[in-house]
């Protein structure tokens, strides 16, 4: 992939080379810089850099930190190595983290191919991932909770894991800074120190402990960065699937967008809320649609969070796929006054049960080749239509639309004014699609979570 940088034609010289109208000297070996552990002296840390994306958390960068502030418009993708992985685009920063576009600073950000197969750092046991890149430094994985007994064969055996992100980066052309310096090339191979999860790690996690139902539940909690005790919130509660099980407390964070998408700096700005998403240590719901006492310590976790915080009881809101959309659904029959909307993501519920969803605000979002979940949420729908209540429908909508034809998708639904919106994927565009039975059902909420007209349609409902 081509730098977003052209480099600049012409040999350099060693010594002295001048550039920018700056002379630059060759840095000496003893730059009076504390250096990173193992790396050469004028690197004082390398730190590596996630991103949530709709299958799962990756290793996407790494920045490393100068002495001095490094000249942005001489770097390129060929200025540093990263061992096993796809250099896609170098540039300076002022900070350890990624930009759309370079400026001068004391970091250089290498971005990496999401693509990569060393990439991916959330596993749920299956074999898919992996957190380190050939050559690299075994990578660390985070301990697992243990399921209990009552967990389905939805949770691999092994355990889901968060993959610690590693990498080996080499400087492999010269690095000029503002300060007149030059660094060149000496093959040190640096490896990250640290980490850095956006969005993530704004999150704290916390257990409760219900004094009703004896249970703990753990959880993760974002609260807006303005916090502000005088003004009320809306809160967004994200329950995961079955495959998130057992997984430590993160792993709703990062096993895909349905928590972290509510959050980013881009929709706070939009809709500033409390994100709620609870880690469960065993099956909450499964086929026979008799929820465990999880259930009811989810909604007693979304009350003691309301009188905790100022959070407006009449703008909170669940959304959730597969185990965790039938518990968005079951929310829905049984606390119908708790969620002022729901976004059920590939999930469905007893129709026979579904009644009291008629008077719900709904947005219901599903493959047309999930063989379960689609018949499952059409029963819903007429059940729905039966009691009088307005659905408005498209036609089936391409995973792969751009953002532009998800927001006239959006639009065309809201025209129909209607408080129940039924939208469907169209068999075979979800990514994965045809690789196994399941593909439909997974593959849907790798999409569902990326249209921010869905979530803005969410903060618009109150009860």
């Amino acid at each position: 992939m081509t730098s977003r940088r052209a480099f600049i034609a012409g040999s350099v010289g060693t010594g002295l080379a001048v550039v920018g109208g700056a002379a630059f000297q060759a840095s000496a070996a003893g730059d009076r810089n504390t250096p990173a552990a193992g790396g050469s002296g004028h690197v004082r840390s390398v730190t590596a850099i996630t991103e949530v994306y709709g299958d799962g958390q990756k290793f996407v960068a790494v920045a490393l930190e100068y002495g001095h502030d490094v000249v942005d418009r001489h770097l390129t993708t060929s200025t540093f190595t990263v061992s096993g992985r796809t250099v896609t685009d170098v540039y300076a920063n002022r900070a350890a983290e990624r930009a759309p576009r370079g400026e001068n600073g004391r970091f250089v950000v290498v971005e990496l191919s999401p693509d990569d197969s060393g990439a991916a750092l959330w596993s749920t046991g299956g074999g898919g991932g992996g957190g380190t890149p050939p050559g690299s430094p075994a990578p660390t994985a985070t301990p697992t909770a243990t399921p209990s007994a009552s967990a389905s064969a939805g949770a691999a055996a092994s355990g889901p894991t968060i993959l610690t992100p590693s990498a080996t980066v080499t400087q492999a052309g010269t690095v000029y800074t503002t300060a007149g310096r030059r660094y060149e090339p000496d093959g040190t191979a640096l490896t990250t120190d640290r980490v850095v999860n956006p969005v993530v790690d704004d999150f704290v996690q916390r257990t409760f402990a219900d004094p009703v139902t004896g249970e703990s539940l753990p959880y993760n909690l974002f609260v807006p960065r303005d916090y502000n005790p005088h003004k009320k919130y809306p809160l967004v509660l994200f329950v995961h699937d079955a495959s998130v099980v057992g997984a430590p407390v993160l792993g709703p964070l990062v096993q895909g967008l349905g928590a972290v998408c509510w959050a980013t700096p881009e929709d706070q700005a939009r809709h500033e809320c409390f994100v709620l998403a609870p880690q469960y240590p065993s099956v909450v719901v499964e086929d026979d649609y008799n929820p465990t006492a999880l259930f009811d310590t989810t909604i007693n976790l979304v009350e003691h969070l309301t009188d905790a915080y100022s959070i407006d009881p009449k703008r909170r809101y669940t959304t959730g796929q597969s185990m965790g959309a039938m518990m968005s659904l079951g929310f829905g029959i049984r606390y119908t006054d708790v969620f002022a909307a729901l976004y059920i993501v590939a999930g469905q519920w007893p129709a026979a049960q579904a009644t009291p969803l008629a008077s719900k605000k709904m947005w219901v979002h599903v493959s047309q080749g999930d063989a379960k979940a689609f018949p499952g949420e059409n029963a819903i729908m007429q059940v729905v239509e039966a009691e009088g209540t307005k659905i408005a429908t498209a036609a089936g909508w391409d995973a792969q639309f751009t953002q532009a034809e998800y927001a006239a998708a959006v639009r065309a639904i809201e025209a129909q004014k209607a408080p129940v919106q039924y939208t469907t994927y169209l068999a075979g565009t979800v990514s994965g699609a045809g690789a196994d039975a399941g593909a439909e059902h997974t593959g849907t909420w790798r999409y569902a979570y990326t249209v921010p007209g869905i979530r803005d349609w969410v903060f618009r409902q109150s009860l």
